[in-house]
């Protein structure tokens, strides 16, 4: 069950302990002491060793980021779809013009501050990062890893 722990910006990110505790670190060390092993026993075996263990970290790391860009586009999806409800006309039409770092940000923003975030936001090009910190009232995503 995902954490209901209330977010602010200080507490919204989170880490994946599997991941970033035991599964890169593993295929870190293992590149580290591919790279030992061939220093001290140079051939080709111990260089093919330091291909494959540089191969498996791009591996984890491009799989990690595939994940990450999914959820991106599902939450660019909910967010154009919840602004087209929260927003008046004019900004309605403006929705195309958000970045999706501003849209990313912008989940966190209550349905109240929505209106004035976006005008912010869209005449200040404002990157998501000082999206969140305008942020008074956050609604929580508990389900982003």
């Amino acid at each position: 069950m995902p954490d209901q722990t209330p977010q602010s910006l200080a507490n919204h990110t989170r880490l994946d302990p599997a991941y970033h505790y035991f599964a890169f670190p593993v295929f870190a060390l293992t590149i580290l002491l591919s790279i030992w092993n061939l220093i001290r026993n140079f051939g080709l075996e111990s260089a093919w060793m330091v291909v494959v263990s540089l191969a498996a970290v791009v591996a984890v790391l491009k799989i990690r980021m595939y994940a990450l860009k999914a959820q991106d586009r599902v939450i660019r999806l909910e967010e154009r779809l919840r602004l087209s409800m929260l927003l008046p006309e004019p900004l309605r039409s403006r929705i195309p013009e958000l970045t999706e770092g501003q849209l990313v940000a912008l989940r966190f923003a209550s349905d109240g501050e929505i209106p004035a975030l976006v005008e912010k936001a869209l005449t200040g090009k404002l990157p998501g990062s000082e999206i969140k910190r305008m942020i008074v009232n956050w609604r929580p995503d508990h389900f982003r890893i």
